[in-house]
This record gives structure tokens, sequence and C-alpha cells, in this order.
């Protein structure tokens, strides 16, 4: 049976954001031209790394939805998780930036024009504020679709420390709001950024899904009709929402396997959020000859 990614399942909704960041992005670099505007640029360059950002999250979903094949018996699933790496290493790389950015700026603050930067900023914001709504529910199913969420709120962020500062300026004159809200933008993205981060690496080292206990699960499986023991379990994601699970389940001699093969996979799959199942049926008597993990 195919088993469908839940970033396939919301690719719709990724490719309409990826349309209107990249509407907003060409504006942006026109506006930013027209006014010469340092700050609208600068963000536009962040808007461009977003948009790279989305458009991997998508052809990690192109590619994962590969059929397996003799060399890749698992398929293409992981390609979202190293696109959600990807973008989590890339958020990390833009914070820093940002960071020094607001450094240099703090040192020597340029003069900028702040009504036209304001006009820009908005209108990136209601964008931003579109595609969040869009993709907020699927941030929970997938990793990948956490990671392209996160570009977007870093444009939403982005946009109203830019209006922020923008008003300020405007208001007050006083150019260091620019680097100080800059700062505090940069800060605020990287503990979400982290946590993505570390949710990828999760999955790649094979770590157990944070969706699944593991001392439920075999609690509930050593339950079932005629399962004496288990032992050796082990529990994985391919990628988000598709979790797998491996055990060696030790039964009586008089137990039909089949029948105890069928219920614990019918228990495992429709009480706990597992999609694949490999189990290794062992009797009483039955001494491994094999070094387990």
């Amino acid at each position: 049976m195919e088993i469908t990614s839940a970033s396939y399942q919301n690719k719709r909704k990724l490719q309409f954001v990826l349309g209107l960041t990249l509407t907003y992005l060409i504006a942006e670099i026109i506006g930013g031209l027209i006014t010469k505007s340092l700050a609208l640029l600068a963000d536009a360059g962040h808007m461009f790394t977003d948009v790279g950002g989305l458009a991997l999250a998508l052809f990690a979903i192109k590619v994962a939805s590969r059929p397996s094949s003799p060399q890749k018996t698992y398929g293409y699933y992981r390609a979202e998780i190293l696109a959600s790496l990807a973008n989590a290493v890339v958020l990390i790389g833009i914070s820093i930036y940002i960071l020094y950015e607001a450094y240099k700026r703090f040192i020597s603050p340029p003069e900028v024009q702040s009504q036209a930067m304001l006009v820009v900023a908005g209108i990136g914001l209601v964008i931003n504020i579109i595609g969040m709504m869009i993709l907020r529910k699927s941030t929970s199913q997938s990793l990948n679709m956490k990671g392209a969420y996160f570009e977007v709120l870093s444009d939403m962020l982005t946009s109203i420390g830019v209006m922020i500062a923008g008003i300020v300026m405007l208001t007050t004159g006083w150019y260091y709001a620019d680097p100080l809200i800059s700062a505090a933008i940069g800060l605020l993205i990287l503990p979400r950024t982290w946590r993505l981060l570390m949710e990828a690496v999760n999955v790649l080292l094979e770590g157990t899904p944070k969706d699944v206990n593991i001392a439920d699960l075999q609690k509930a499986m050593e339950q079932v009709s005629g399962v004496k023991a288990i032992h050796d379990m082990h529990v994985w994601s391919l990628t988000s929402g598709v979790n797998a699970v491996s055990a060696h389940v030790r039964v009586g001699y008089s137990e039909d396997y089949n029948v105890a093969l069928k219920a614990l996979a019918d228990k495992v799959t429709t009480d706990f959020k597992i999609s694949h199942t490999t189990f290794q049926i062992e009797t009483d008597g039955y001494s491994e000859q094999e070094n387990n993990l």
C-alpha cells in the first residue's frame, strides 16, 4: 500500500503561498530600487531566501512522492526531512546575518525613506498573514510544512519590524530604531528555528517520534492475545506523519502466527500513529544467533 506523506497532502497550500511570496518579492525589489531604500532591498534579500526555502519544500514533496525501488526500498520520504533541515540551517544563517547587520547599522545608522518603506512593508505584512493562515494547520503534520511556515513567519516578523522602525524614524528621525528592531527579529527567529533543526535531526538519527509513546506501545503489544513478550523494538519516522515499528515477538508453540501478526498490526496501526510494521515471530525455544541493535 502506498503511503502518502502529510506534506504531499498539503502541496496545493504550499504552491499558493509560494506564488504570493514570489509576487511580493518582485514588488519589494521594484519598490526598493525606486525609493532607493536599503531597508527594503535588505528585506527583499531575506524574502528571496524564503522563496528559495518554499520552493525547496515543494521540490522535496515531488521527490518524496517517487515510488520505492530496489536501490531505495523506503522510497524518497527523507527528502522532505532534508528540506526542513536545509530550511532550518538557512534560517539560522539569516538570523545571524540580521544580528550582524544590526550591529553595523547601530554603529552607523543609514538614513531611510521611512514613508515608502512603511507602504511596502504593510503590503508584505498582509501577504505573510494570509500565508501563515493557510499553512498554520499543516505545521503539526509535517516538519517540511513547519519549515515552510517558519519561513513565512520570519517574513511576517520582518515586515512588522520594518513597519515599527519606519514609524519611529518617520515620527522622530531616530534611525537607531532600524538596527534595534532588526536585532530583535533575529533573536526571535532563532529559538523556533533551533527546535525545527533538532526535530529534523531526530528523524534523520531515527529517534523515537515525539507523537509515539514507546512504553505505551510496547505495553499494548504485550496485551495482544497469544503474545508473551516483546523485545528488540524500534520505532522511527520515515518522514513526518509516516512512522514505522519493528520488533521481535515471542509467542507460544500453539499460537496461530498469522492471527498473532494480524492482531499486532491492527493494534499498532489503529491505536498508535504507526504506518509501517515489521514483526519477527519467535517461540519459547528460539535462541537468537544474531546481534540486535
